[in-house]
């Protein structure tokens, strides 16, 4: 059973970067500092309050959609990559439902009868989260359990701020700036009201920190779509109009969604840190709903 998505105020706001006195970024400082942390924590979990050392982790299986977009495969191949450097001594595999290689059946044939924790790299609730990944995972020797979608999270909105930011948008801006000024907020799009509902939560809180109307638009399925929404924002006065990619990877969706953009359009959230910390999240929240709180034991930080 999917675990319900999380308190919103669980994550750390997105922390300043300090510079120095002449001007530098201390970015990779604080990014060594992080790995060093990160990774003493993930040593320290392999050993118990006795002294020994505790078996290896469930694998950690990336669930990726599939894409006939060569970039795709390159992305979460590179988020795969961010997520073991986090954590070192976790198994990580990737797994696709459909059109790239390996399918998400065949990783977990590998696995045997192993434990695994299948992490859907997924924005919101809908038929791949309640169906076909359960049902992949049913059918497959593994012992498996299945982790919440990606979505709605404060890290998926640190991810899409840093990418907007990365487009050209001004992080501060004048009070005439910011009356004229909107996101449209471009997902796929699902039949599943759920699904709407998870794309509004993450539309609300990118809204509340960018201080400017965030629209929620949709590529397939669902309405508006971004042109209309685009549309109706400029009908209200709002002419600087961005669009914000709410893709995991490029993709035909993400590209014509992008194609609709009146002014700056973001890049899919990609291999960004803050996705690699995401992902662990919902690893380990679906290792702890399933333990007892007398052998429930703190995960290292991320």
């Amino acid at each position: 059973m999917t675990p319900s998505p999380p308190a919103y105020d669980e994550s750390p706001q997105p922390r300043q970067s300090p510079r120095s006195p002449g001007g530098a970024h201390l970015d990779s400082t604080a990014h060594i500092m992080d790995r060093i942390t990160s990774q003493l924590g993930s040593q320290l979990s392999l050993v118990s309050l006795d002294g020994r050392r505790r078996p290896t982790p469930p694998a950690l299986v990336l669930v990726a959609h599939g894409s006939r977009d060569p970039r795709a495969l390159s992305t979460v191949s590179t988020l795969a990559e961010r997520v073991r450097e986090l954590r070192p001594d976790l198994p990580v595999r990737l797994g696709h439902i459909e059109l790239n290689a390996p399918l998400l059946p065949d990783t977990l044939a590998e696995l045997g009868t192993a434990e695994a924790v299948l992490v859907p790299l997924l924005l919101s609730r809908g038929y791949h989260i309640k169906q076909d990944i359960p049902e992949m995972a049913a059918a497959s020797a593994a012992r498996t359990r299945v982790a919440a979608p990606l979505g709605p999270h404060p890290l998926l909105v640190e991810t899409l701020y840093a990418r907007l930011v990365e487009a050209g948008w001004r992080s501060r801006m004048t009070d005439e700036q910011r009356r004229s000024s909107a996101v449209v907020l471009a997902a796929a799009g699902s039949r599943d009201p759920e699904s709407d509902v998870d794309t509004r939560r993450t539309a609300q809180l990118l809204a509340e920190r960018l201080g400017v109307p965030v629209v929620p638009a949709y590529a397939s399925t669902a309405a508006p779509t971004v042109p209309a929404a685009v549309h109706a924002l400029a009908a209200r006065g709002r002419h600087r109009i961005a669009v914000a990619s709410y893709f995991t990877a490029p993709g035909r969706f993400a590209t014509e969604c992008a194609e609709a953009a009146p002014w700056i359009a973001s890049a899919p959230l990609g291999a960004h840190p803050a996705m690699a910390r995401l992902i662990l999240h919902r690893y380990d929240q679906a290792l702890a709903a399933q333990e007892t709180p007398a052998t429930r034991e703190l995960a290292p930080a991320i």
